[in-house]
């Protein structure tokens, strides 16, 4: 492989990587030589998800039980990474989500929502991204060099119904995205980058009952997205992993503070 690309005995840490998207990317990395830090609060999770990897590409994950919105479990996090494996290529942002009481159902009203589900789905899907891209980051300003993914949405793009904290979040993932960028290489240098990959609609565990009926067949918000999506499907977790090799290698040696769509057309398209 071109050596802009390897990612061969590179280590990159990944906070949501037992969920379906951040699942595949990790098996990807494991598949490409590098070593992958699992970050999560549950423990038989990541046991599990290591397991997995492990036995795909023998030695190639580790595991960290940690809260990503827990400023000194981070700290503590950022030593021992220091101490165990030198240096942090990478750190791909994945913790998120969303939870009912954030979410409007068809029939109800702004009124409806719950303001304390949609601070905590602000908390996670934002300071989530914010909290550990902060701590995490003073090992790449130390060593002089790393790349930080993060995860936008399409509904940081434009007003997707229902999911408020959700939608607020996003964006706020979008611009922290290039406030980071900004801050990191004006004053720390032009190895440090900081971008951010915007997915446009898969099916995973939490959308899954949103999006499709247990027929398998589409439910009119799963129908309307596929109607305003020109390659008329969802995308398989698997076409995120691309864009994640390419902002995590050396290839993108010239790219920060941007947001990738990974989206089948989605913002492209006008209806008409």
């Amino acid at each position: 492989m071109n050596e802009l690309l390897s990612l061969k005995d590179k280590n990159y840490a990944l906070s949501g990587g037992t969920g379906t998207l951040g699942g595949s990317i990790a098996k990807y990395l494991a598949e490409n030589g590098a070593k992958v830090l699992l970050l999560g609060r549950s423990i038989d999770k990541l046991k599990k998800k290591q397991n997995e990897l492990n036995e795909l590409v023998s030695g190639s994950t580790f595991i960290f039980k940690v809260d990503v919105m827990d400023e000194e479990e981070l700290t503590k996090l950022k030593n021992q990474i220091k101490e165990e494996f030198e240096h942090l290529d990478g750190l791909v942002n994945l913790a998120g989500g969303n939870i009912p009481g954030a979410t409007l159902k068809p029939d109800q009203t702004i009124r409806d929502i719950t303001m304390a589900d949609t601070r905590k789905v602000v908390d996670i899907n934002l300071f989530g991204t914010v909290i550990p891209s902060v701590i995490l980051s003073e090992l790449m300003v130390e060593q002089g060099y790393g790349s930080i993914v993060n995860i936008s949405s399409m509904a940081a793009k434009q007003t997707i119904s229902r999911v408020l904290g959700y939608s607020m979040a996003k964006s706020g993932v979008d611009i922290f995205t290039k406030w980071l960028a900004n801050e990191l290489a004006s004053k720390h240098g032009d190895k440090i980058r900081v971008n951010a990959v915007a997915p446009g609609f898969f099916i995973g565990n939490q959308n899954r009952r949103l999006l499709t009926n247990e027929d398998g067949s589409f439910t009119e918000r799963g129908n309307s997205i596929i109607k305003n999506t020109p390659m008329g499907r969802f995308g398989d977790a698997s076409e995120l992993n691309g864009m994640v090799h390419y902002l995590l290698s050396d290839a993108s040696s010239f790219v920060t503070g941007s947001i990738f769509d990974v989206d089948g057309g989605f913002t492209s398209f006008s209806g008409v």
